[in-house]
């Protein structure tokens, strides 16, 4: 099977994620600077959120360009991930209105660790196909930036029940490591193609 139908349908699907998510942010009624100050944490949560969308976006188009067959496995495997980051939205917005407390914080990790791990079955299946993904293999190496952010959610969701503020924390620092794309995809594609 074609590679472009499963990305064309991702694609839209975190497009409309994305869209749930901007939609829920309210403008003030009064148009005053102030009157934003309550929505700061609001704020704050949704640019987390996209932020996550947009590394998740990156990193499969990434590597879905160093695939080339889409199998049933693949595809199962991409509702898999694409169901836990369609629940972002639900979580930033719960995270958001109870003022980032300490079970909504945690239900936030939840979701994070599942789309995590989501992805490495994901990566895992396409590395599995039949023939191999050289490619891919040799750019995923060990995965350490993978297994350390699952480990550092599940970090964050423990001290979410002492400090969501750290939990949060931990959120932001996980979406930083991956915020510039995985690069080895990229880096070994660019080889492969003589570039």
């Amino acid at each position: 099977m074609h590679k472009g139908r499963l990305e064309a349908f991702s694609d839209g699907v975190l497009a409309i994620i994305i869209t749930i998510m901007v939609l829920d942010l309210r403008a003030p009624r009064n148009a005053g600077l102030a009157d934003l100050r309550p929505l700061v944490p609001l704020l704050l949560g949704y640019a987390l959120s996209f932020v996550y969308v947009g590394i998740y976006w990156n990193n499969h188009h990434h590597m879905f360009q160093a695939t080339q067959r889409v199998t049933g496995p693949i595809l199962w495997a991409n509702l898999h991930l694409l169901f836990w980051l369609s629940l972002i939205p639900f979580v930033t917005s719960w995270m958001d209105g109870s003022h980032f407390a300490k079970v909504p914080t945690a239900i936030y990790g939840v979701v994070l660790i599942l789309s995590a791990f989501a992805y490495t079955i994901l990566q895992n299946a396409i590395l599995k196909t039949p023939g191999g993904n050289a490619l891919l293999a040799a750019a995923v190496g060990r995965d350490w930036k993978g297994k350390i952010s699952i480990a550092l959610y599940a970090v964050a969701i423990g001290a979410s029940f002492v400090s969501p503020l750290a939990a949060n924390g931990f959120y932001v620092l996980v979406a930083l490591i991956w915020l510039v794309p995985d690069r080895r995809i990229e880096k070994r594609l660019m080889k492969e193609r003589g570039e």
